[in-house]
């Protein structure tokens, strides 16, 4: 989705994955600054590269990651779901800003939603699967 405001235009999109939802815009600007939930920037949010790395990776993929500046609103699920969650929806920004990346980044596997989920538990059992221990007598 494409929306433009007096001062200038943004690309927004939704990425999901497990139980976490993250609302993407992507904003043209001159350097390549991320806002995440309104206070917080990548390097406090995530405290590990690979999480870091795996939010950046659509960006550096399609050779645009110095050209945006990145505002996300991120909820539920745990870290590692959200950093996915936050690739997804700049993956599906960049193809409404520009239809090329899309091979890219669908070769990578970055457009697919991940829809693994944690599967629930059943009555009699301790958990999804595992049951309680055998008794013979």
């Amino acid at each position: 989705m494409v929306k433009e405001t007096t001062k200038n235009k943004y690309y927004e999109a939704v990425g999901r994955r497990k139980t976490s939802i993250a609302r993407v815009r992507l904003t043209e600007a001159k350097s390549n600054s991320f806002v995440i939930n309104g206070k917080k920037d990548l390097d406090s949010y995530f405290d590990t590269e690979d999480l870091r790395n795996s939010v950046r990776d659509a960006l550096v993929k399609s050779e645009v990651d110095t050209k945006f500046g990145v505002s996300i609103l991120v909820n539920g699920g745990g870290i590692n779901g959200q950093a996915e969650a936050i690739r997804h929806g700049i993956s599906r920004a960049l193809v409404t800003f520009d239809e090329t990346n899309r091979g890219k980044l669908k070769k990578l596997g970055f457009l697919k939603r991940d829809s693994r989920m944690k599967e629930r538990k059943k009555p009699g059992l301790k958990k999804a699967r595992k049951a309680p221990q055998w008794s013979k007598r």
